[in-house]
């Protein structure tokens, strides 16, 4: 913990979802409370429900605490509100930067996403120029935006951590990469694209570990990490890895891209139209075909050491969550 701050207990908004949950259960010495809008019962540590977008749920709740870890987002991709993304990223910062200031604490540890580099961006690192292409990116980066400010105020005394991570996996999870194992294991996968376009994605354990090592870095001043695991992969690698570790050996049919995008704009005119959210989005082809490596050298820098590879940590997912 930061050395001039002698308040000894961490608060996790948002602490009852994939990432949190992980979170607390690996920090086995730390005082924690967790704030979020839905009690955690897989942890025996203080739960408080609070909704991050009213500071007076929360404002009070902080007594004692020397560090926030904020991971409260909106961040689902088909959010038929966009105000939805600003309400809870955006003001909810704000929020949490006032409850910060009434009881006095000093460091935040902030996951945003590499979405605010948006699509177009080839391997960029942390000083790239930030391009987001969705409401998602946009209100992570106006996120961003006022926390730096807030460091910026007073940078003697602050300690500001962003993380921007890629695609997150793991046991239990049900984002992006479970949905692709999930087509693969029913047999309702189809490939869109030739396959050979790269893409950095993320174990949660690993994920934990670097907050955990920031946690209990003394170091002051204000950082941001791409946090990915190396090496990256095509997505003709991981799909053939998924299809072995299931023992499937069957080849599978491809659909050339600019077909899946047309379907892709097909199915959301359809969505609006019917007022539905559909699994297949004009969005999600896009991000399916398209290069999402990142830039981890700066990550590297720290010595952060991943507990797991990314290979096998794939294979334990799919070995829990697959009953392989």
């Amino acid at each position: 913990m930061n050395p001039k701050n002698n308040k000894d207990k961490i608060c996790i908004i948002g602490g009852s979802g994939f990432i949190g949950t992980r979170l607390i259960n690996n920090l086995e010495n730390k005082k924690i409370v967790n704030l979020d809008k839905k009690v955690n019962l897989n942890t025996k540590h203080e739960n408080i429900k609070i909704d991050v977008r009213d500071l007076s749920s929360f404002k009070n709740k902080l007594e004692g605490v020397g560090c926030i870890v904020l991971l409260a987002a909106e961040h689902v991709d088909n959010l038929s509100n966009p105000n939805g993304y600003y309400e809870t990223n955006v003001e909810g910062a704000k929020n949490v930067i006032k409850a910060m200031s009434i009881n006095a604490i000093n460091h935040i540890i902030f996951t945003s996403t590499v979405a605010v580099y948006g699509l177009k961006n080839i391997y960029p690192d942390e000083y790239h120029n930030c391009e987001p292409f969705n409401h998602y990116g946009k209100s992570k980066l106006e996120a961003e935006n006022i926390l730096i400010k807030w460091y910026n105020e007073n940078p003697t005394s602050r300690r500001l951590d962003i993380i921007r991570p890629t695609v997150i996996f793991g046991e239990g999870n049900r984002g992006n990469i479970y949905n692709l194992i999930k087509q693969i294991s029913d047999k309702n996968f189809l490939m869109i694209g030739d396959g050979k376009n790269k893409k950095s994605i993320a174990y949660v354990g690993n994920l934990v570990a670097f907050i955990k090592q920031l946690l209990y870095s003394p170091n002051n001043g204000f950082e941001i990490y791409n946090f990915t695991d190396k090496p990256d992969m095509s997505m003709k690698e991981m799909i053939m890895m998924i299809k072995k570790e299931l023992g499937q050996n069957k080849s599978y049919f491809y659909l050339p891209k600019f077909i899946g995008i047309i379907f892709g704009a097909i199915f959301d005119i359809f969505s609006k139209i019917l007022k539905i959210k559909n699994n297949v989005s004009l969005v999600r082809i896009k991000k399916f075909c398209a290069n999402t490596t990142i830039n981890s050298k700066k990550l590297n820098s720290t010595n952060f050491i991943p507990p797991y590879k990314i290979v096998e940590a794939l294979k334990k997912t799919i070995k829990h969550d697959f009953k392989i």
